[in-house]
């Protein structure tokens, strides 16, 4: 694959794709191509994978990876998408987050050869009159030409001033490390256009944008740890092949595209075979890029014994409890052991039928369950278990 076919594949917009084919012609060094990731949440998931793919492709062909950890944008957070007024991280919410961040980037990306920056080291140096010269390099009008922020006006949400500062502020990351492409979700044109202004208001040649397609999460919205619809980088074998067989039938092809290197002739041949054994390919293929194929082969047969062949896993952990002398309600139970993030998620998971207690569905959250005299074994939903004794 030549370069520009590198930067291409997959692509929905090229601003513009005349200059990055007179840039690649020209240049005598590697371009280099920009990406930033907010430490927003501590966890990276599969959606943050179609763009670092694309760079770790680039990366292949010879260019200059530059990572922009933004713990000062992340402070402001992005509006790209957002129906209302987020909340704001403070600089210790930035710094958890921030704990394995470039970490889990390394699955995919060569960090040996990935130059990274924290967008503190600029934005920590600017004085007051700084930020009033950014924030005068952009009007009230053409910020308010972003979709987010239109729909929020006619549904008479809240803007905050600061959110006018976040696509500025990513702009002047491109100025700082005189980036050449920047690449982003399709979600992120309107921040990567500010770049290039920026980039020609200081007089540097203006960075070609390119987007990539967003994937939805496991519900069909944006994916995102906070709706719990996301497969993380974190992730186990098992509990990343298991996601990936909840997905929809219909989102198959696009996922193959984006998140795996096989062509499309091989993802033709696929999809044309049984929508099961297709979506278990799937599921091999992203499990084997951050865990290896052997164990991705261990999640698949693991699967099939608990889905195709009804049997339970032979892998159950084993959790200890520390019992009193009165009997547990089960949804307090199951967040105590950790297998429940919360007694709400709890009771709705029992009321719906996911929870059974050594093979037997209960359907009282408030079931009290005292010690056992023998090893209970728990299931809640599809895939989590957990042996008591």
């Amino acid at each position: 694959m030549n370069s520009f076919d590198a930067f291409r594949r997959n692509a929905v917009d090229v601003i513009e794709a005349r200059e990055l084919r007179e840039r690649l012609a020209s240049a005598r060094r590697p371009l280099r191509v920009k990406f930033g990731m907010d430490p927003s949440s501590p966890d990276l998931h599969v959606g943050h994978a179609v763009q670092l793919f694309r760079l770790r492709a680039l990366q292949e062909a010879g260019h200059t990876i530059v990572l922009i950890v933004g713990d000062s944008t992340a402070m402001v957070g992005d509006p790209s998408g957002r129906n209302k007024l987020r909340p704001q991280l403070s600089r210790d919410d930035v710094e958890k987050n921030l704990v394995t961040y470039t970490e889990q980037a390394g699955r995919v990306l060569d960090m040996a050869r990935t130059e990274v920056h924290r967008n503190s080291e600029w934005f920590d140096q600017m004085r007051f009159e700084d930020v009033l010269r950014l924030a005068g390099k952009a009007t009230v009008a053409r910020m308010l030409e972003r979709d987010t922020f239109e729909k929020r006006m006619a549904a008479n949400e809240p803007i905050g001033v600061h959110e006018f500062l976040y696509p500025l502020m990513q702009g002047w990351d491109s100025v700082m490390i005189k980036s050449d492409v920047e690449i982003g979700g399709t979600d992120q044109l309107f921040n990567l256009l500010r770049g290039r202004d920026l980039q020609e208001s200081e007089g540097q040649a203006p960075q070609i944008c390119m987007t990539y397609p967003l994937i939805n999460g496991l519900d069909g919205r944006k994916m995102s740890k906070s709706y719990g619809n996301a497969i993380l980088f974190n992730d186990s074998a098992e509990e990343m092949f298991g996601k990936v067989m909840s997905v929809p039938d219909e989102v198959m092809g696009d996922w193959f595209r984006l998140l795996t290197r096989l062509e499309d002739g091989e993802i033709a041949q696929v999809l044309a075979g049984h929508p099961r054994e297709a979506k278990a390919r799937l599921g091999v293929e992203i499990a084997a890029h951050f865990h290896g194929s052997a164990a991705a082969g261990r999640a698949k047969d693991a699967f099939d014994r608990q889905f195709r062949d009804k049997q339970a896993p032979t892998d159950i952990p084993d959790v200890a409890y520390a019992w009193g002398d009165a009997p547990v309600p089960l949804m307090v139970l199951l967040r105590e052991i950790g297998l429940a993030p919360s007694s709400a998620e709890a009771r709705r998971t029992i009321e719906q039928g996911g929870v059974k207690l050594d093979g037997q569905v209960v359907s009282d959250p408030k079931q009290a369950i005292a010690k056992p005299s023998a090893p209970l074994v728990i299931q809640f939903g599809k895939r989590k278990f957990a042996r008591l004794s």
